[in-house]
């Protein structure tokens, strides 16, 4: 078994006793990462000095038994949307100047920071995370760890792949509709887009409350623990939380008896699934049933916010884009040219009127959930599609909108909301299913999903990361 095959939390355990060193692991994190890059293409750069320093500082404080927070000595990889102090954070944007001081952490990586966090490095996104793929000017385009033809999904695909493939075992990702949920289930990871609020973000972002920060991770046990870490109070985001009122890792317990779960297969006929997505969601769910769950097929009762959702999306690249001169806008990524355009156009009326589809829809859900503990869908309909597009070859859609439909709705209502691999398709490409939870219930969810992963229901399906890893000569 690699170092750079280990969870979070079994590193931890290895510090504890001895077994083996930060110092060893991010070494062969960093390794692994160098690796990939020239395939997968995971990251906008590798900060391996910094990374070496604060694993040498780690292991001093393991070796006299004062370890400084709860994950002291684990790589971390962070999304190049958020801030990391003395490295840049270019946002997949040539638009973007290396210049200045970057002095200041985001308030995950701050917190990362205290708790001993050994960051290797910036993972790609596309330009300012846009869209649910991951391509950009900067960087080009970022790959499946199981077949480099295929996307990564995104907007976090170089999280996503990086975590995939060893190179650390937690990431930082931001997801506005979909960005941390789709690129984990195309790559076989979990990755939970935490109740709006409960993980500070700053600065912040150009798409308002859309956009959440949250875990991407090997399991449900170690999203539990990066969010012990992040998810706390920041002066800086004045709509974060008040801390939470217990350990994460401690609500993993209880399993999933008793939880009354409605099983969603396509939102009540609104969406067309994948033959094998759809097989490998119901035999999930049939586990959890299995488990001890009240299971049973329902929908929620909303009809598709994809034009509400488009309303709030588009005017926020706007916004962000309206100081832009002219030179500057045309080294923008054409597709984000065309949406900025779109919402220039806009309204304030429109845009009120979004909000409103927004706060029905969040009581819909608040009324759904008094009935059902969790809500359980595909993540998305299909398996990862050709690398280089926005859509899969043939949509009738032209933005990435249209292939998902199961994550965006849950941005609207700033819902938790998780993936979990449960399986493959014929091509060997992952399966994820996704776990809603009522607002402020992300407990439950993780609770759901580490028991799909207790009972090995959720796994990394056959055509597995170490394969896909052995391919580069480990």
């Amino acid at each position: 078994m690699q170092l750079t095959d280990l969870t979070a939390g079994r590193l931890l355990d290895g510090y504890r006793k001895g077994e083996f060193s930060p110092v060893e692991v991010t070494g062969q994190a960093l390794e692994r990462a160098r690796r990939i890059q020239p395939e997968v293409n995971a990251f906008v750069r590798l900060t391996e000095e910094d990374a070496l320093a604060r694993a040498r500082e780690s292991e001093a404080r393991w070796r006299r038994g004062e370890p400084a927070g709860l994950v002291d000595g684990v790589p971390v990889t962070v999304k190049d949307i958020l801030l990391l102090r003395g490295h840049p954070t270019l946002r997949g944007s040539t638009t973007v100047s290396e210049g200045g001081g970057w002095e200041e952490d985001a308030p995950p990586v701050a917190r990362l920071r205290e708790h001993g966090a050994v960051f290797l490095g910036k993972t790609t996104t596309p330009e300012y995370g846009w869209k649910g793929v991951t391509d950009s000017p900067l960087t080009g385009i970022t790959r499946n760890p199981y077949d480099p033809a295929r996307t990564a999904g995104g907007s976090s695909g170089g999280s996503a792949a990086a975590v995939a493939l060893g190179a650390g075992p937690l990431s930082l990702g931001t997801d506005g509709g979909g960005s941390i949920r789709i690129p984990a289930a195309f790559c076989g990871i979990f990755g939970l887009k935490p109740t709006y609020g409960r993980v500070p973000l700053y600065p912040a972002s150009a798409f308002g409350t859309l956009s959440h920060t949250g875990p991407m991770t090997r399991d449900a046990a170690d999203a539990a623990l990066l969010l012990d870490v992040i998810g706390v109070p920041d002066a800086r985001d004045w709509s974060a939380l008040p801390a939470a009122p217990g350990s994460f890792r401690e609500a993993l317990r209880g399993g999933v008896r008793g939880l009354r779960v409605a099983y969603s297969p396509s939102l009540g006929g609104q969406v067309a699934v994948q033959p094998a997505v759809a097989a490998a969601v119901r035999r999930a769910v049939a586990s959890l049933a299995g488990l001890g769950a009240y299971v049973e097929e329902a929908d929620p009762d909303f009809s598709d916010p994809v034009e509400a959702f488009h309303t709030l999306w588009f005017s926020g690249a706007a916004r962000l884009t309206q100081g832009f001169s002219p030179h500057r806008r045309r080294r923008l990524d054409p597709g984000l040219r065309e949406i900025c355009a779109q919402g220039a156009r806009l309204s304030a009326l429109d845009y009120l009127a979004a909000v409103d589809v927004r706060m029905d829809l969040g009581r819909r859900m608040g009324r759904f959930h008094e009935r059902y503990d969790l809500l359980v869908t595909p993540t998305l309909p299909v398996t990862a599609f050709e690398a280089g597009r926005e859509v899969p070859a043939g949509s009738a859609h032209a933005r990435w909108t249209g292939w998902t439909p199961f994550t965006y709705p849950f941005n609207l209502t700033q819902q938790p909301a998780a993936t979990v691999p449960v399986g493959a398709d014929g091509d060997g490409l992952p399966v994820g299913m996704q776990i809603v939870g009522a607002r402020h219930r992300d407990d439950v969810v993780l609770r759901a999903a580490h028991a799909l992963y207790e009972a090995e229901v959720a796994s990394a399906p056959p055509a597995s990361a170490v394969v896909a890893q052995r391919r580069h000569g480990d």
